[in-house]
C-alpha cells in the first residue's frame, strides 16, 4: 500500500470509530445521572457534610452528562474500536497471525477497562482522601462540577491506555520495530519518562504518582518478556534452528 491509501485506510478506521462511539454514546445518556453519581461516589465518600459539587455556568451540568456520556460510549464501544485499530497494523502480520485480531481486540477492551477499574478502585480514593485532608474551618472545599469531571475522565482514560502497553508490545515484537533488547537498554528513559507522565496526570503527591508510575514500570517489565517470546525470530536464528529441526 502506498502512504495515501494507507491515510485513506486510516480515514476508513477513524470515521467507523467515531460512529462507534456515538451509538455508544446514544446508548449511555440514558443513565446519564446513574453514570454521573457512580463517577462522583469516591469524592462524596471523603468530602465534608457540608461541602457540595457545584457549577457556576448555566450549561455546565448538561455539558457534563454529555461528556460523561461520551466517555461511557468510548468504554462500551471499545471492543470494536480496538478491532479497527488492530486491522489497521494487521498488514504488517503474517496471515497465520492475523487470526488473532478478533481475540485481541476483546482483550484489549478488558485490559483498558481493567486499567480504569484500577484507577476508579485504588487511585480515587486515595487521591481524594489527600486533596480533602486539606478541608479546614477556614478552608471549605466545594470542588467545581466541571474540573472534577475534566480530572477524573482524564486519570480513568490515562489508566486505561496504560493497561494496553504488553499489547502493544506484542504486536510491535511481532511486526519488528519493538525487540525486547531495545526495551532493556532504554529502561532507564522509560522510567523517566513514566515518573514525568505520572506526575503530569495526577494530584502533586507522592502516592498518586506512585500508584500510576508502579503500574507503568511493572507493565512494561512485562512487556519486555512479551517482546522476548513473541517477537520476530532473525534471518540467522531462523536458519540455525532449520538443520536442528532437520536432525530430529
Amino acid at each position: 500500500m502506498t502512504l495515501l491509501e494507507h491515510l485513506d485506510e486510516l480515514r476508513f478506521r477513524l470515521v467507523r470509530c467515531s460512529i462507534a462511539i456515538g451509538i455508544g454514546f446514544l446508548a449511555c445518556y440514558g443513565f446519564a445521572e446513574q453514570l454521573f453519581n457512580y463517577l462522583v461516589a469516591p469524592l462524596l465518600a471523603v468530602m465534608p457534610e457540608s461541602s457540595t459539587l457545584i457549577f457556576t455556568e448555566l450549561p455546565e451540568a448538561f455539558f457534563t452528562y454529555l461528556k460523561i456520556s461520551a466517555v461511557a460510549g468510548m468504554f462500551l464501544s471499545s471492543p470494536y474500536i480496538f478491532y479497527q485499530i488492530w486491522a489497521f497494523i494487521a498488514p504488517g502480520l503474517y496471515d497465520e497471525e492475523k487470526k488473532y485480531i478478533a481475540p485481541m481486540a476483546a482483550i484489549s477492551a478488558i485490559f483498558f477497562t481493567a486499567g480504569a477499574c484500577f484507577g476508579y478502585f485504588i487511585v480515587f480514593p486515595f487521591a481524594f482522601d489527600f486533596f480533602m485532608s486539606f478541608n479546614s474551618e477556614t478552608i471549605q472545599a466545594m470542588p467545581k462540577l466541571g474540573e472534577y469531571l475534566s480530572f477524573s475522565l482524564k486519570l480513568l482514560i490515562a489508566f486505561g491506555l496504560i493497561f494496553e502497553m504488553p499489547l502493544f508490545a506484542f504486536f510491535g515484537a511481532r511486526i519488528g520495530i519493538l525487540t525486547a533488547e531495545k526495551m532493556r537498554k532504554g529502561r532507564k528513559i522509560a522510567t523517566l519518562c513514566f515518573f514525568i507522565v505520572a506526575a503530569i496526570l495526577t494530584p502533586p503527591d507522592v502516592v498518586s504518582q506512585l500508584l500510576m508510575a508502579g503500574p507503568l514500570l511493572l507493565l512494561y517489565e512485562v512487556s519486555i518478556y512479551v517482546a522476548q517470546i513473541f517477537g520476530r525470530k532473525s534471518r540467522t536464528e531462523e536458519e540455525t534452528e532449520e538443520p536442528e529441526e532437520s536432525e530430529a
